[in-house]
């Protein structure tokens, strides 16, 4: 059984569910001190839900890496899947992250930028100073938080000899650890402030989020209905008919928000729901096919090989035993 130690987590709570992907998962609760543990199988993803702890406020917390390893976060090495905002940036050393079947590594300058719902797994943080801020998006102001909800968004920003965002981070940790030097609603009004200036310093970097336009709105309700309904259509003119678009509609505006085309980025949704459920999941391949919607196994095994070139039974197996790995 893998057990999550208490003092993992900054401050507050950190909710951990046992993960939903694999099919016999259990789970118990545990409440120690100021931190909630709920723990289950050893496969699988673990679900992390944000709740603030008494005292501190609701939505966001500002820390140290230092302090992130001193609460044993180097022991957290089992992927999770937050259902919130990390900030992570790098001030020496090198910080590598895995998002997602992709390795990232941060350097002096970088910051990583994993959102709700995303798998990752924390890397190795002995030798690396920086700094973590966890955030809900409704903690930040309404019109930052909608900006998040446009297309786009990268993990990795290049933020190096960047002033404006060493002043911001630097303005949102002082601000988190002055608690009791103003009232609590002007603190926490700062500090929505302040971790919004951040976000959008750092979305206005190159290659950042995308600012709206009518065919980002209109891929901002694709993908919306895609990540709700992927379980249950692949098809481009499924979503055109809800929406109340034209296929090619959608087309046009997938094609514009992120260079690809409707079907195929019904598609990267469907394949990564697929490798994040082999990769982390004891799931049979016929039960992740039913999940997704498809009519039976065989038919799932010709779609995820004809996109990777393996079956999803050598997937899993390169996935939990790569070639030089342990």
């Amino acid at each position: 059984m893998f057990v999550i130690p208490s003092c993992l987590w900054p401050g507050g709570r950190l909710v951990v569910l046992a993960s939903t992907l694999g099919q016999n998962s259990v789970g118990a609760a545990v409440d120690s001190g100021l931190v909630m543990v709920n723990f289950g199988q050893s496969t699988g993803i673990l679900r992390v839900d944000f709740d603030a702890g008494v005292g501190t406020p609701a939505g966001v917390e500002v820390m140290s890496l230092a302090e992130f390893r001193r609460r044993g976060a180097v022991r957290f090495t089992t992927p999770q899947r937050p259902d919130f905002h990390h900030l992570i940036a790098a001030v020496s050393g090198t910080l590598r992250q895995e998002v997602d079947f992709t390795t990232y590594e941060a350097t002096p300058g970088s910051w990583l930028w994993v959102r709700p719902g995303q798998v990752h797994r924390w890397g190795d943080l002995r030798k690396v100073e920086g700094h973590l801020v966890l955030f809900e998006s409704d903690f930040l102001d309404p019109m930052v938080a909608a900006r998040l909800e446009t297309p786009g968004g990268p993990v990795l920003y290049d933020a190096v000899d960047d002033h404006a965002v060493d002043l911001a981070i630097e303005h949102l940790c002082h601000e988190y650890g002055a608690v009791g030097t103003s009232p609590l609603d002007v603190h926490i009004a700062i500090l929505r402030h302040l971790l919004s200036v951040l976000v959008l310093r750092l979305a206005d970097r190159p290659g950042g989020l995308p600012g709206p336009t009518e065919d980002s709105e209109t891929f901002r309700r694709f993908r919306e209905a895609v990540e709700r309904d992927f379980t249950k259509t692949h098809q481009v003119a499924d979503y055109a008919r809800a929406l109340g678009y034209s296929p090619r509609t959608l087309r046009r505006a997938t094609a514009s928000a992120v260079g690809t085309n409707a079907k195929e980025f019904i598609d990267e949704r469907v394949m990564l729901e697929a490798k994040r459920r082999l990769a982390h999941s004891d799931e049979t391949a016929a039960r992740i096919a039913a999940h997704l919607g498809f009519s039976s196994a065989t038919n799932f095994n010709k779609y995820f090989q004809s996109r990777t070139g393996q079956s999803p039974i050598q997937f899993r197996n390169a996935a939990r035993h790569p070639r030089g790995g342990a």
